[in-house]
C-alpha cells in the first residue's frame, strides 16, 4: 500500500529546492538524503532526495536531476509516497500506524458489529472514524482512540473491540 508522506509545493530560491507539505510524523527520517520516494502520479517518479533543510518552519527538499527553479516548478503538487511494507514495526505494542487500523471490523465486547474503521483523525485527541455500513447504527461515529474505550486491537484478526459508554453509538440512549 502506498502511503502519502508529503506533497510538493512551490519552488524556493533558484537552485531547485521545493517546499514540501509534510504528511508524516517523522520527516527527518523519511526525507533523508538518498531516500528514493515513489510519486503519485507514478510516471513522475521515483524521486531521489539529494538534500533537505528546514527554513522558517517549512521543509525544503532538493531532488536529484532538478537543479534549477524551472525544473523544480514541474514537480509542484506531486504526492510523495512510501510503501507501507518499508515502514519499520513500531516498538510499542500499543501504537499503530493509521493504515493498520483503517478497514478493521469494529465490534462491541459482546460481539455486536458496529462497522469498520474508515479513517483516523489526529485533532488533539486521536479519533477513529467508524463507518457503520451494514451495522444498523446510522451515521458515522467518532470514537476516541483511548484504552478505556478501545480495550482490544487485533490487527492480525482484522478487528478491534470497543466498550462504548451509553450514548456514544446511540445518542437517544444518552444519560
Amino acid at each position: 500500500m502506498q502511503l502519502v508522506i508529503g506533497r510538493v509545493g512551490r519552488p524556493h530560491g533558484l537552485r531547485g529546492e521545493v517546499t514540501v507539505e509534510v504528511r508524516t510524523d517523522d520527516p527527518d527520517q523519511r526525507f533523508v538524503a538518498g531516500a528514493v520516494l515513489a510519486t503519485d502520479p507514478a510516471d513522475r517518479g521515483p524521486l531521489t532526495v539529494s538534500a533537505t533543510r528546514w527554513h522558517s518552519g517549512r521543509l525544503l527538499v532538493r531532488f536529484d536531476g532538478y537543479e534549477d527553479r524551472d525544473a523544480a516548478q514541474g514537480l509542484r503538487d506531486i504526492m510523495l509516497c512510501v510503501d507501507s511494507a518499508e515502514l519499520a514495526p513500531l516498538a510499542d505494542p500499543e501504537e499503530f500506524y493509521d493504515h493498520e487500523l483503517i478497514g478493521l471490523r469494529v465490534e462491541t465486547g459482546s460481539g455486536e458489529l458496529v462497522g469498520t474503521v474508515a479513517d483516523v483523525l489526529h485533532h488533539g485527541q486521536d479519533l477513529l472514524v467508524i463507518d457503520p455500513a451494514g451495522s444498523g447504527c446510522g451515521d458515522e461515529v467518532l470514537i476516541p482512540f483511548v484504552a478505556a474505550l478501545v480495550p482490544e486491537v487485533d490487527v492480525g484478526a482484522g478487528r478491534l473491540v470497543i466498550d462504548p459508554p451509553p450514548g456514544l453509538l446511540d445518542p437517544e440512549a444518552a444519560i
